[in-house]
């Protein structure tokens, strides 16, 4: 849905870039997702790549993420922009959700043959495996990755998540990080407070340390 289309449907355009690799970023899908059936919202998918956004400091980190970015964070971003760029930026919501159900949910990693099955639940194109290693949409990848952070700044992760601010711009952040996801009415009820915040100017974070990892339980 465009955005004209979602202003005249009455519906606020969110814009959300993911990597299917992050549990946080799905956790904090599933929630954007239960905040449409309480909100007037329309989600709108955008591919980010942690092993782009960690290029510039890969010496700084510890060695086992290192090779997580190295051996795993690649293949999927490649075939999901290859799918985006193929079949249409459509398909990314049920594609992201077909990868992290089985990623995440049902702990089966990010492996090849994992989006093989993903893309089938979806009834895309095995073809599209052909992208894994290499693939000529490298150039849109990073355009994409570049558009999510150029809006919230270099020092994040993901998920980012841009809304329509109250001067016509966009108000974009990163998060909310939370787990697990919160359905219904509290669903909303963050969704608001988030609104609120980031819209306030000079307002740039809350944190705490986190306590517990990513609760799928709910999912």
């Amino acid at each position: 849905m465009s955005e004209q289309t979602a202003q005249t449907a009455g519906k606020t355009p969110v814009d959300f870039w993911f990597d299917p690799l992050c549990p946080w970023a799905w956790m904090t899908s599933r929630w954007v997702l239960e905040v449409e059936k309480v909100r007037d919202i329309e989600v709108r998918w955008h591919l980010m790549s942690l092993a782009v956004l960690n290029e510039p400091k890969l010496d700084e980190l510890p060695e086992e993420y290192r090779e997580l970015l190295s051996t795993k964070a690649w293949g999927p971003v490649r075939v999901v922009i290859a799918a985006q760029e193929e079949h249409g930026a459509e398909v990314l919501g049920d594609l992201y959700t077909a990868l992290g159900t089985r990623i995440h949910n049902q702990g089966e990693g990010p492996g090849k043959e994992v989006v093989a099955a993903a893309l089938k639940d979806v009834g895309l194109p095995e073809s599209l495996l052909d992208h894994w290693d290499d693939t000529p949409y490298e150039p849109q990848l990073r355009a994409s990755h570049k558009e999510g952070i150029d809006k919230v700044g270099q020092e994040v992760g993901t998920p980012v998540i841009a809304v329509p601010g109250s001067d016509g711009g966009q108000i974009a952040f990163f998060g909310p990080v939370v787990t697990p996801a919160p359905k219904g009415d509290e669903a909303g009820k963050l969704w608001d407070g988030t609104l609120m915040v980031a819209s306030i100017p000079g307002f740039y974070e809350i944190k705490r340390t986190r306590t517990k990892g990513p609760d799928f339980s709910n999912l």
